[in-house]
């Protein structure tokens, strides 16, 4: 978390609308609960998976980790991440992958998956398993997984149809597109994150607790 080597996981054992804020599960660098309002625990895979990425990269002050059906169905593509999509884009040309050594609970796992992920990749694809995506922001983090999810989902509607009938954007074209996500001041960057936490409060979705 910001300011220290400690970082907050969400409960083991609660929906994940019923998350908030104030029951998030502080843990120090070696898994070590350290303040669990709940008194529900965590999932130790979750450890692994995260306490790597913190680890490994400390400038990043948040990681997501997901098993949507449509990153699941891609993560076991021979294929991966095809540029098929400008919301591919957003993350296709910096996605790292690492192979499915079964359920996260071996420490040693960490670092090859650290090795995977790299010093610069922000989304990493793991075979066989989900998505991830990592963030110096939680705004940084979620929009680069709803573009990795988002990317999922129409790749596998495509390729209903067929790889061979898939078209995949030029490597200049992509080139480009991947250049103009990840310019200087993009707006999105400022603009995104408010609007959706006023859709929460619209909802009336109390997420801090």
């Amino acid at each position: 978390m910001p300011g220290g080597e400690d970082f907050l996981i969400n409960p083991y054992g609660l929906m994940f609308d019923e998350i908030t804020a104030s029951n998030l599960v502080r843990i120090d660098e070696h898994g070590k609960v350290l303040d669990d309002p709940l008194d529900l625990g965590y999932n130790e895979a979750g450890f692994v998976i995260h306490g790597c990425v913190h680890a490994a990269r400390p400038e990043i002050n948040c990681v997501i980790h997901t098993h949507t059906r449509a990153g699941v169905a891609v993560s076991a593509m021979k294929c991966g991440l095809l540029p098929i999509s400008q919301h591919a884009m957003r993350v296709q040309q910096q996605a790292t992958y690492h192979d499915y050594e079964g359920i996260a609970l071996d420490m040693d796992e960490r670092a090859r998956m650290a090795q995977d992920l790299g010093k610069t990749s922000k989304a990493m694809i793991l075979r066989n398993h989900g998505l991830l995506s990592l963030g110096e922001t939680v705004r940084e983090a979620f929009e680069l997984m709803y573009y990795l999810d988002c990317a999922c989902q129409i790749q596998i509607d495509a390729m209903a149809g067929g790889l061979d009938n898939v078209l995949q954007m030029s490597r200049s074209a992509a080139a480009t597109a991947t250049e103009q996500f990840e310019r200087p001041d993009r707006p999105s960057t400022h603009k995104d994150w408010p609007a959706l936490l006023r859709l929460l409060e619209r909802r009336g979705i109390d997420y801090l607790g």
